[in-house]
């Protein structure tokens, strides 16, 4: 599934193509894919000209002039196609620009979502209102960490997974943050020691902006808007390593959970 880093690199990639651009045509080729798409989205976003380009958590968002934000979700196998030569069966919802630019949504898993709401409206949203900070925010912090994690036994990895704690975390950058700050996925949330709360945070950053600046990895269907493929999988320390040695030297382990693997180093995360 796209984390946050292939929906902020997707949302870099489609920021020059439509910011500021007004949308001449919109185009439905299903009605919905996880859920039902908005009845009235062409007739809202036809004629309406993007203002900005962002994102929360794991979701994009496209701001318009008319007061309506376009929340979409790429699922487990989204990914936004610019100017495409032909259109695929899974091109679902086709945007054209006054410019004469074309952006297509291709879901073949129809995992994802689109929703159009108000943009002052967009914060109190269900999925957003219980939300914690984003992690590259400046609401995401050791402190921060320490009054969530106060008196928790859950296991921390359990804990940043959960986004009431940090908005948009996931698993691959969860182990690797982990990894790189030392600490093992086990570890109840509330034993660790405050001192061990800068390190941590620091690595939920940097392991973030490194895969962003990689373009993401690039899972099964995933791409970025212009085709290329997410590289950072080529740095994974130790998701996807089971078996590998660690820099230290020993093992890196493997464990599954409710369908989800672990990968950590037993000797150096404590």
């Amino acid at each position: 599934m796209p984390e946050l880093p292939e929906v902020e690199t997707t949302v870099r990639g489609l920021r020059p193509v439509l910011e500021g651009e007004r949308i001449a045509r919109v185009t439905l080729h299903r009605p919905d894919l996880r859920r039902p798409m908005p009845v009235d989205l062409g007739q809202r976003l036809t004629g309406a000209r993007v203002t900005r380009l962002g994102r929360r958590a794991k979701y994009g968002l496209i701001d318009t002039d008319r007061g309506d934000t376009l929340i979409f979700h790429l699922g487990m196998s989204g990914r936004w196609r610019v100017d495409p030569a032909e259109r695929l069966a899974h091109d679902h919802l086709v945007l054209e620009t006054e410019a004469g630019r074309v952006l297509a949504l291709n879901d073949p898993r129809r995992f994802g979502s689109v929703d159009l709401m108000p943009s002052d409206a967009v914060a109190g949203w269900a999925p957003f209102a219980a939300m914690g900070p984003e992690p590259l925010g400046p609401d995401f912090d050791a402190a921060h960490l320490a009054r969530t994690f106060e008196g928790r036994l859950a296991p921390v990895k359990a804990l940043l997974l959960d986004q009431r704690t940090v908005a948009g975390l996931g698993n691959i950058y969860v182990c690797e943050a982990l990894h790189m700050a030392g600490i093992a996925p086990a570890r109840a949330g509330g034993r660790i020691a405050r001192g061990r709360l800068e390190p941590l945070a620091a690595a939920i950053r940097a392991v973030l902006e490194s895969a962003i600046e990689a373009g993401g990895s690039t899972l099964r269907d995933y791409a970025r808007p212009d085709g290329e493929l997410g590289y950072f999988s080529k740095q994974w320390r130790v998701y996807g390593c089971e078996g590998q040695a660690c820099g230290c030297g020993a093992t890196i382990r493997r464990r599954t959970e409710a369908g989800r693997s672990t990968f950590w180093c037993p000797t150096c995360q404590r």
